[in-house]
This record gives C-alpha cells, structure tokens and sequence, in this order.
C-alpha cells in the first residue's frame, strides 16, 4: 500500500489580535498601539496554514474546537479561503473562540501573550476522530501542551489525556508529534507526552525548562552545548525518532545513536523583521513537511529556519509563508549566521 504523506493538525484554536506597540510599558506606564490586525492563530491555523501555503497539493486535515460566535466563523473562513476543509472543527455551543492578544514591539519584534482558552477548554479527540485523521495522515501534530485543559486533564494510566491520545494515535499507525507553550508549570504535562511521541519541536525555553538547564548566560547568549545536552536528556524521557529543538540562532535535530545536528539560523538584513508571532510553529510546519516527505535531516533544518525566517516578514503568524520553492529561494538568499551552539 502507498505511504501516506498527509499531515494532521490537531488541538490550539484562536484568533490573534496582533497590537504593534512602540514598546512594552512598564506597570503603570502608557505605550502607544500603531496598528491593530486580526488573524487565525494558535497551533492548528498556524500549522496548517502554513503547510497548505508552502504545498498547496497536500492541505493538511485539522481538527479542534472553535466557539459558536463570530472569531469561530472567521477562523473557519480563513481556513476555508486556503482549501483546508474544515469539517474537523468542532462548533462549541455556549463557548467562545479562544483568542489571544500579542503585543508586538515594533523595535525588537519580541511578543507578549494574554490568551483565553475559550472552547479550547474541554477539547479533546475521540476514538472516531482519531479514526479519521489516520485514514487521511501519515504524522498527526497535537497541542499546545497547557494550553488545552482537555488534554491536559490527568489520567490515571498515563499521566495526562494527551499522553493516552497519542498512544492510541500511534496504535492506529500515526507518527506523533506535539508542542507546548512557555507558560510556568507545562514541564511536568510535557513530560507525560513524551514517551508516546515520535518527534518534539519545541524551542530552547521549552527544551531546556524541561531539562533542567539553563540555555543562556547572563548576557542572553547561548551556551554553547546547552541544546544538544537539552535534546538528550528529552530522549532519554522516551521520545522515539527525533528532538528538534529551535530558537533565534539556530534549529537542532537529535536522533537516538546519532550525532547531534545543528544548522545555524539565516543572517536577516535590517529592517527585514517585521514579527515574530508564529516563527516556531512556521519552523515546525516546514519541519513535518520536510520529514513527512522523507528529506535528510540538514534539508529539513535548512528548510526550516529558512521557513521562520518567511514568518519573520510580516506581523502576524501566517502571511509571511511562501511555497516551499520560494521557501527554498529564501535559504539560498541570504548567509548563516556564524554561531557556536
């Protein structure tokens, strides 16, 4: 039989009210707000938008909560608009479509997020959903971990709800593979997922909270073995086939008995940033794609941090995405930068 090459997305809706601020304020301070956009966001319009983008050919199938009100309408309209079909969006009656407000420093790019769960709360998917995703998907994406109440629910057998779903997720022959959020106390949560996922895409804060280390020093820069170290220690927690671990200077790939692989990120000219909302879901996007589609693994790093560096062209977290030949392009375009992770 053909291997199947789709990808699923699952979990995290919201729509992100991006505020460009010429910096964030301390308390009790005023900052000005130069524009205001809407847009799709959180991990499942991310990722799936960004995938359709880059591979118009293969639309992702998707599944998670949205609420009955007019953020629920225009998500499934965005998604719709890229012909990704979304009858796997639930409709929650009574419940609002989580959203999240992201301050975006115009200088620096840095983000600040105040989110509502909103219907995200008690999503989580069912044996029949779980069916259908495997009748369409090679690789199934859930999360974010602490972001979905639903998910991240105890259970008696396998620590959280996440950890049985994709359990039963690869017993239906999916590949696995979950992210989570920066958010105090989603070490423990994450933990619980990691021995039943295939690859972990998750940034050096995450990575390392859960490592129990420290990625910088006191100047902010990376420490230099840090990454490798965190990737380690993530697969001796049980995951099965890779880490990825991704932030502004570079994405790392390890493998169990293979050597650690690192490929620096691209050296972006002046003014090129315009945000980094959705750079680590635009770098995972491109990370399934390139594994689904059975790249080596430098390919699929390259590939990769050239995609985040497509997301770092606009504000928000999917416009910034091209088709992979131009996301290709971009990676030819521009030098590493020269770094010593």
């Amino acid at each position: 039989m053909r291997e199947r090459k789709g990808i699923a997305v699952a979990g995290c809706t919201l729509v992100d009210v991006i505020k460009e601020i010429d910096g964030y304020p301390k308390p009790g301070m005023l900052t000005a707000i130069r524009s205001v956009s809407r847009a799709a966001g959180g991990l499942l319009p991310n990722v799936a938008i960004d995938l359709v983008v880059m591979d118009p050919a293969r639309p992702p199938v998707v599944s998670g909560p949205v609420g009955d009100d007019d953020n629920g309408t225009f998500v499934r309209r965005t998604l719709g608009s890229y012909g990704i079909d979304t009858d796997g969006l639930t409709v929650v009656p009574g419940q609002a479509t989580g959203f999240t407000d992201v301050m975006s420093d115009r200088a620096t790019g840095e983000r600040t997020f105040f989110t509502m769960e909103g219907a995200n709360a008690d999503w989580a998917p069912d044996d029949a959903e779980l069916d259908r995703l495997a009748a369409h998907a090679s690789i199934l994406h859930i999360g974010y971990v602490h972001l979905m109440p639903g998910l991240d629910a105890p259970d008696e057998a396998y620590g959280t709800v996440l950890a049985r779903v994709l359990d039963k997720a690869r017993r239906r022959g999916l590949m696995t593979s979950v992210d989570t959020v920066s958010r105090p106390g989603f070490e423990p949560l994450l933990r619980a997922a990691l021995p039943y996922t295939d690859y972990a895409v998750v940034n050096e804060i995450e990575a390392c909270a859960v490592a129990g280390l420290g990625p910088r020093d006191a100047d902010g820069r990376l420490i230099p073995g840090t990454l490798t170290e965190a990737a380690r220690r993530l697969l001796s927690l049980g995951v099965r086939e890779a880490v990825v671990i991704h932030c502004p200077e570079a994405g790392v790939m390890l493998r169990p008995g293979k050597e650690p692989l690192c490929v620096p990120s691209l050296a972006l000219p002046d003014g090129y940033i315009k945000g980094s909302t959705g750079a680590g879901d635009a770098f995972c996007a491109a990370c399934l794609y390139g594994l689904a589609e059975g790249w080596d693994d430098g390919a699929v790093l390259r590939f990769a941090s050239a995609a985040a560096a497509c997301n770092l062209s606009a504000p928000d977290a999917t416009s910034g995405m091209r088709p992979a030949s131009d996301v290709w392009a971009i990676e030819k375009t521009y030098p590493k930068r020269n770094i010593n992770v």
